[in-house]
This record gives structure tokens, sequence and C-alpha cells, in this order.
């Protein structure tokens, strides 16, 4: 499964390839419920589309980012602070005795400071970096959609909750952030066939076993490992990841979502240790792709067949 990925966060990037409108009265309102204490997640490359800003509703959007780093900014200093004075009670403490509890605040107040130090650095960098736009299951990313004939860039969360089902089918099916293709015409059968997306990826990120990518069996008495391994097309080039999403509201609350569709992995990916890769469509299919008939199923698995085939190499990152 696709867990992670690196992806185009600049919905202008979007309207300059494909000349879409933008929704930007739903990217002001998750910027928005991120100021009003939402769990909203947005990647840095994200935020930094609105760097700077052209009308009044990007500045709009700007002034929101600006409010909620500052507020980061405060909570992070103020975490510092704490546990800086943690580790100053603590080494107080160990200069004359040693106690397990005062090692143990010791390592923990070290860790949550470096963290924090690492968080604020981050906020207050400028200098873009590929991390920045990573995003992870829960997340948000723009995705190219389209709309009464229309194509559209939305803000999207990356785990896609169908229209029609309860809230807690996000903890109840934490893996919906994939679509099997397998099971399109099964769990995903309203979504396929009707709301169709396509989310720009040009890398992408899988949890594996450290004896699956070693091509291996596990050895006697070792205990089972996981490590992350970065995918890349070669050539190098973007990848546009073929997509379902749906539009869900309930209790006066409203959420897009999407999940990537995933399909049996090419011998490269298999061979690293993972069982399933994201489907890449071809530029020539994605009107078609944008556009579905649900009468046509074949057609659009006939898409998914079609697909970009790069070679993916791979590589273990942190």
């Amino acid at each position: 499964m696709c867990y992670s990925a690196q992806v185009w966060a600049d919905y202008k990037k979007y309207v300059r390839a494909w000349g879409a409108d933008v929704s930007i009265k739903e990217f002001y309102r998750l910027y928005w419920l991120r100021s009003q204490g939402a769990k909203v997640k947005i990647p840095k490359a994200m935020d930094a589309a609105f760097a700077i800003p052209q009308n009044e509703d990007e500045r709009a959007i700007k002034a929101l980012i600006d409010a909620y780093d500052a507020q980061e900014a405060s909570r992070l200093e103020q975490e510092i602070f704490k546990q800086r004075k943690r580790l100053a009670d603590a080494e107080r403490t160990l200069a004359t005795r040693t106690t397990k509890a005062a090692v143990e605040s010791q390592r923990i107040a070290t860790t949550k400071v470096d963290w924090a130090l690492g968080k604020l650095a981050d906020l207050r960098r400028t200098e873009p970096k590929d991390k920045d736009a990573r995003i992870f299951p829960g997340w948000y990313a723009p995705v190219l959609v389209e709309i009464d004939g229309r194509r559209v860039v939305k803000p999207m969360r990356y785990q896609c909750r169908p229209a029609g089902k309860p809230t807690f089918y996000d903890t109840k099916y934490p893996g919906t952030y994939n679509a099997r293709r397998d099971n399109l015409e099964g769990f995903w059968a309203k979504q396929f066939g009707h709301t169709h997306g396509l989310m720009v990826v040009n890398a992408f990120y899988e949890n594996v076993s450290r004896h699956a990518m070693e091509q291996r069996d596990l050895a006697p008495g070792e205990k089972e490992e996981n490590v992350v391994l970065e995918f890349r097309p070669r050539p190098r080039h973007d990848m546009l990841v073929a997509c379902l999403w749906s539009h869900w509201s309930g209790d006066g609350e409203e959420l897009d979502s999407f999940a990537a569709i995933t399909d049996e992995p090419p011998a490269e990916v298999a061979e690293a240790g993972h069982d399933r890769c994201i489907v890449p469509i071809k530029p020539k299919n994605v009107n078609a792709w944008l556009s579905p008939d649900p009468a046509k199923l074949a057609a659009l698995y006939a898409i998914l067949d079609d697909r970009d085939r790069p070679y993916y190499e791979h590589r273990m990152v942190a």
C-alpha cells in the first residue's frame, strides 16, 4: 500500500498543466478549520503556494497560515522551555545521586527538546525541501477532478470516507487511503466509474520487512524489523496516479477525501519486499479517466492496464 507519497502540493501546478479552475474557497475553508483547532494536516509545500498572494482570497489564506505558524512557534517554544527545565532538574539530581527516575527524565527531556527544536526550525525555514511535499494518510493534498464538465483542483484528505458512511469508518477501515484494484466493484463501487481524480506523484514510500527486502527468511530468534523504502520512477518524471474520491457530509460537516488505486506490484517492487503498487496512468488517458462512464467499466480497467510503466528504483530512508 502507498502509505506515503511526494506530490504536487502547489495547486498552481495543476492550473498551469491542465487549465483547471481552483476551488479557492475550499482551500480557505480548510485553513480556517485548522485555525479553529481542527486536526487538519497540511504539507509545508501546500502552505508555500500562498507565500506570495496574488489576490484577496490568497491574502486571506496567507493570513491564516501566518497566524497558525505563529501559534505553533509559541507552542513549541513553551514545550522547549518546559523540557529544558525538566532536563535541568534531572541533571541536578544526577549530580548528587543516580536514580532511575532522573535518568529517564533526562532521556525523555533531551529527546523532546531535540524534536521541538527540529520542528521549530522546519516551521521557520523558507528554503524548500523535498520532504515539504510529502503526504501521509490523513494529510491533505490538491487533487485534480472533473465536475460538471470542468476540471477543478480541490484540497482533499488522503484517506477516503465514502459518502453515506459513518465517521467511524476512518478508524474501522484505516487503509482506505488506497483502493485495491480487485475491490473497485466491491467496496469502491459507488466511486469507481463515478468520481475519479488524479494526484501527481514523483516518489512513493512503503513499509517493508527487512528480511523481505533482503529476500531471505527470518533467522532463528530474529525479530521482524520494519524499514521504509522510497521508490522513484526511472527515468525521473511526475506520475499521474489514478484516484477515487468522495464528497461526504453529515452533522454539519463536509469532507472531500480520496484514495489512490493500487494493483499487483511490478517485479522490482515485489523483489524489494512489497506486495502493492500505485497505478500511474498515461497522459493520453487523462480525459477519459476524469470523465468516467459507469456503464463502460471495461474501458476504465483498460486505462489502468495501459499504465505508465517506469522502472522503480528504491532506497532505504529514515
